[in-house]
């Protein structure tokens, strides 16, 4: 069982961390905890879980103002234009712990997150205090970006802070610079990599009905091997990924487009909200896919092999 908030600051307070607690009701947006906290002065920040296509885990922790291009990243610790997603609940609630709407720097502190790593914004250096919940989203706690290092190094990490709007070339003469943050485990409670789990030639789905696999028939060895295994094989499970990334690239834009011409609410705080509704979506929308993934599989496999078995016949030299 994970910590929880009343133990996550009584080790605060033995490490002598100086911090403010400011109880308010449940929020799931910066732009809720802004209502409560907001006229304090403190710099809010926004946190994402973010997972590779290893499965490896990052939070990062930002400025609400910061903007934190995906893509950029990822290509900045090496993982290719596509390499980060949002990571799905199952994750918040297995390896950080804690529910929707609270990731969170402290969330570390449990043992299933050790090989999570932790992103900071260089924009946190510059505030005199900085706004975090402490593993539930009724509360907010205040302290200085020191004291947040003394929190991280006493868990066993290294701070490391990172300007995020930074957008440095990578290729061959230019490494990727923040390549050295890429955890080096995958949590033990984090998916594991679905292509080290796949029969031969039946396409693994985790959100597919067994019915649906177990009616796939077997291939007999009367026809090319290697023409049927092109057909049975099935792309790897990046495909799924790019697609639902795809998707909101293209939703993301419109959405924001039309908001701001009818809602009376600064860009910033659509964007946070966009990327909300992504995390919570993309889960959703990487099993749809998935699902329909599979059946294209089973249906072109029945296709084809009824296909097969007609043109055989047909072509059956005549006995008479």
């Amino acid at each position: 069982m994970g910590y929880r908030k009343d133990q996550l600051l009584a080790r605060l307070q033995e490490l002598k961390i100086d911090f403010t607690c400011y109880d308010h009701p449940v929020v799931l947006t910066v732009e809720e905890q802004a209502k409560h906290v907001g006229h304090l002065g403190g710099a809010l920040s926004k946190n994402l879980l973010l997972k590779d296509k290893k499965h490896r885990l990052y939070v990062v922790s930002a400025l609400a103002e910061t903007k934190v291009d995906m893509k950029i990243l990822s290509q900045r610790l090496g993982l290719g234009k596509g390499g980060l997603r949002m990571a799905p609940e199952e994750n918040l609630l297995q390896v950080l712990q804690v529910p929707l709407g609270c990731v969170t720097p402290f969330a570390l502190i449990n043992e299933s997150a050790s090989a999570v790593s932790l992103l900071l914004d260089k924009g946190f250096k510059s505030k005199q205090t900085c706004y975090f919940h402490p593993l539930t989203n009724d509360v907010t706690i205040a302290l200085s970006s020191s004291n947040l290092d003394k929190f991280i190094i006493s868990i066993g990490k290294q701070p490391a802070y990172v300007n995020f709007e930074d957008a440095p070339a990578v290729g061959k003469d230019s490494p990727p610079d923040l390549a050295h943050l890429v955890p080096s485990g995958v949590p033990n409670s984090s998916e594991q990599p679905v292509e080290n789990t796949t029969p031969t030639n039946v396409p693994h789905q985790n959100n597919v009905p067994k019915a649906t696999v177990k009616a796939k028939p077997k291939v007999q060895s009367k026809g090319p091997e290697t023409s049927q295994s092109k057909v049975d094989k099935p792309t790897n499970a990046t495909s799924v990924d790019n697609f639902v990334n795809d998707v909101f690239d293209i939703i993301s834009p419109l959405f924001l487009s039309e908001a701001l011409k009818k809602l009376d609410i600064k860009k910033e705080e659509l964007s946070s909200i966009i990327d909300g509704i992504r995390g919570r979506a993309a889960p959703d929308l990487e099993s749809i896919a998935r699902s329909l993934k599979s059946a294209s599989y089973t249906s072109g496999f029945h296709a084809g092999f009824e296909t097969m078995l007609n043109r055989g016949l047909s072509g059956r030299p005549s006995r008479n």
